[in-house]
């Protein structure tokens, strides 16, 4: 027998690779082969101790002239399996060869009798759906449910369904693509399902996405009732998360669980504060405490300059003083109602200013229960001092300008007034937005968000249907 032909592997009962081809495969030189499988037709159907053929080592090797080149001379190198029961397209797709996967695809599609080429699973029950969507190649995925819808049935020895793995990836266009399919699975690991996967974005529940939600649960094969092995419900995802951590995403896919299975007590009030009051890790704690830092550097800016701006308003009183004798240094406009409105609200304001000013620089900011309260006070006493600030600007000029151009007072408080209307408005936008977005009202947008500090006196209850008081 010739060194270089092919010879039978005891143990598998295959023929052992050529060398030549072997090397050629290796190194994707393809235009030996030819001469080679002229000269032996068999010879490109040879294996490795491993059960690779040549084109499971050129796809290893990412060689895409070569592995093209091979299947225009045998076809059916598409169909083998190793030992690892992969074919070349899963391994394609398993090492992340994208390109290489898509063109292996079309030669599979091209013949029928291949298409079982395109649903086999490896020896953990991966099939090239699955490895698509854990490698983040999402176009790749869409091609292969188009092609072959059957691959979305597929569960690993993980349990775990190409849906699953799509939703905790975050990729909505896969998983909405998945959900057209009948009898698409949606199982997961520890008998959950997509819709716990959806509550909980991976690991972070606060990122999850109420557009993935609002798909799973408009499909009629989604259960939104499910429990998984702990006996947890895919809303109870939802309780893991720190009240300082939630976000309007996370208000959304509440309500939108809530409104799914109205009796599913699992984010409770108690639960919420349960999770909320867990011991904060190191690296959490850092953060809070940049965060506040943060806070009060900001807010004494802004306190500071509201205080030099009433401050100085105080000395140079609208209209001046007058020089008439009898009443030499007193203001001229010491008569008027709107006068003495524009000294009220302008002390108002300086002494509010002052009092954040002092809270920001020599409050006692390392105790917890103290950062709360100092938040809570600071953010309403700066509010405050805003309002009082634009008042006073209004009112002082208006007796200035009223004698002579009472449209122009007028124009100037409508604008004064609108502006802090404005100001309100674009505050609260955020909440706002979700609540219409919900078809819900807030009648009561009472949000206190510590920064980055949990607030154990936290009220937050959504049920839907009902009023949903949240703290902005």
């Amino acid at each position: 027998m010739a060194a270089n032909t092919p010879t039978t592997d005891a143990t598998g009962g295959q023929s052992s690779m050529d060398e030549r081809i072997l090397k050629a495969a290796t190194f994707g030189v393809f235009w030996d082969i030819e001469v080679l499988a002229t000269k032996s037709p068999s010879i490109l159907l040879g294996v490795t101790p491993q059960g690779n053929n040549c084109l499971h080592i050129s796809t290893i090797h990412g060689h895409e002239e070569f592995c093209l080149y091979a299947l225009a001379l045998e076809r059916s190198l598409l169909e083998k399996v190793n030992c690892e029961n992969e074919t070349p397209l899963v391994i394609a797709v398993s090492l992340g060869h994208a390109s290489l996967a898509s063109k292996l695809l079309q030669q599979c599609c091209r013949r029928p009798r291949l298409s079982r080429a395109i649903l086999q699973q490896d020896r953990y029950g991966f099939n090239a759906l699955h490895h698509a969507i854990r490698n983040g190649h999402k176009q790749l995925a869409l091609d292969l449910i188009a092609e072959e819808s059957a691959l979305s049935r597929a569960v690993t020895k993980y349990t775990e369904s190409p849906m699953f793995i799509a939703v905790m990836r975050n990729y909505v266009d896969v998983s909405e693509k998945l959900l057209d399919v009948d009898d698409s699975s949606d199982v997961g690991q520890y008998e959950r399902h997509a819709l716990h996967a959806a509550a909980r974005n991976g690991n972070k529940v606060e990122q999850c996405d109420p557009r993935l939600v609002a798909a799973l649960l408009s499909h009629e094969s989604i259960d939104p009732t499910i429990l998984d092995n702990r006996g947890n419900s895919a809303a109870s995802q939802l309780s893991s998360i720190t009240i300082d951590d939630k976000t309007l995403d996370w208000k959304e896919v509440h309500v939108l669980m809530s409104k799914a299975d109205p009796s599913d007590d699992d984010i409770s009030l108690y639960n919420l504060r349960k999770g909320a009051t867990k011991q904060e890790s190191i690296k959490s704690r850092r953060q809070r405490e940049s965060m506040t830092q943060k806070y009060r550097s900001n807010t004494s800016l802004v306190a500071i300059l509201l205080a030099t701006i009433t401050f100085t308003a105080a000395f140079t009183l609208p209209g001046g003083y007058s020089s008439d004798s009898g009443n030499a240094g007193l203001p001229t406009m010491s008569g008027k109602v709107t006068f003495i409105v524009f000294l009220i609200f302008d002390t108002l304001a300086m002494c509010s200013s002052f009092v954040v000013a002092f809270i920001c620089l020599m409050g006692k900011w390392e105790d917890d229960k103290f950062t709360t309260c100092f938040i809570f006070v600071t953010k309403k006493l700066t509010w405050f001092a805003y309002l009082a600030t634009v008042t006073a600007f209004s009112t002082g000029l208006y007796p200035v300008l009223a004698p002579r151009l009472q449209w122009l007072a007028i124009l100037i408080c409508s604008l004064v007034a609108f502006f802090f209307t404005l100001t309100i408005f674009i505050a609260k936008w955020p909440s706002m937005k979700l609540s219409f977005r919900l078809g819900q009202t807030l009648p009561s947008m009472k949000l206190s968000f510590r920064l980055g500090q949990t607030l154990p006196s936290m009220k937050l209850s959504f049920r839907y249907g009902a009023q949903i008081s949240a703290m902005v």
